[in-house]
């Protein structure tokens, strides 16, 4: 990115933190307590660090983000392949996948709380149910937009199902694959804060209702930066990944156009 590409993208941001210390400093909004400053904001970040409690509260809801998203994100890439590249098993599962994934995944809150109580599992369940329906919708429309043409090719041709799922089929497919990927990233943390916030007294959705009963807003105000933080992390880490394996799918579509 070039230099006035970076000032671009920062100027924005610098100018939303001068308003939002301006507006809190002049006490244009109603009290300080309401509507802390930046810099009163950073400061409790500090605080909070310090003290260890933002650590220990985020720690506890990364961990079940990544579980819960990397089980999801399996059985949804596997039954998403499945449903794709098998006309039984969209026939089969098609049908339950398309009157499910309507559902928000925090409709499912008050059955699990139920089925499997008051526990770690919970929230896990949580995010895995948010993670498994955007990548297993997306990885079947992945594979079943790739042109027929192409498959048969490969077929007349000799390769095994193997090698037309891996040289033809996923390569052709990975654009929309890590669509649902990232898709399901922001899921999984505004899952997670919803199921600690409602049924979980541990983790950052904890943290903010704490902060919410001791009307503590710079507090929230930092939970909420971490939260809208790990969001952003998360999308850039599976956009790098699409870009490194874009040379893979550029040379799946060549050994494609070769059948």
């Amino acid at each position: 990115m070039s230099r006035s590409g970076v000032l671009w993208a920062i100027l924005p941001l610098v100018a939303f933190l001068l308003l939002w210390e301006t507006v809190a400093r002049l006490n244009l909004l109603p009290g300080r307590i309401f509507f802390p400053s930046f810099l009163d904001t950073v400061v409790e970040f500090y605080q909070l660090i310090a003290d260890g409690i933002l650590i220990a509260s985020f720690w506890r809801s990364l961990v079940r983000v990544l579980v819960g998203f990397f089980a999801g994100s399996l059985a949804g890439f596997v039954v998403g392949l499945l449903m794709g590249w098998k006309d039984l098993a969209n026939k089969a599962f098609g049908p339950i996948v398309s009157l499910i994934y309507p559902i928000p995944a925090l409709g499912w809150l008050p059955l699990l709380m139920l089925w499997i109580g008051i526990s770690e599992a919970l929230p896990i369940a949580m995010v895995f149910i948010g993670c498994f329906f955007p990548l297993c919708y997306n990885t079947a429309g992945g594979v079943r937009s790739v042109g027929e043409n192409f498959i048969r090719a490969a077929r007349t041709l000799g390769a095994s199902e193997f090698e037309i799922l891996h040289s033809v089929v996923l390569p052709l497919a990975a654009p929309q694959i890590f669509t649902g990927l990232r898709l399901q990233a922001g899921m999984a943390w505004r899952v997670i804060v919803a199921a600690e916030m409602v049924a979980i007294p541990t983790g950052i959705g904890a943290l903010l209702m704490r902060a919410e009963s001791l009307v503590r807003v710079d507090m929230i105000i930092v939970c909420l930066m971490v939260l809208s933080l790990m969001c952003f992390l998360f999308d850039r880490l599976f956009l790098s990944m699409e870009r490194a394996v874009m040379h893979w799918t550029r040379h799946g579509r060549y050994r494609a156009s070769q059948y």
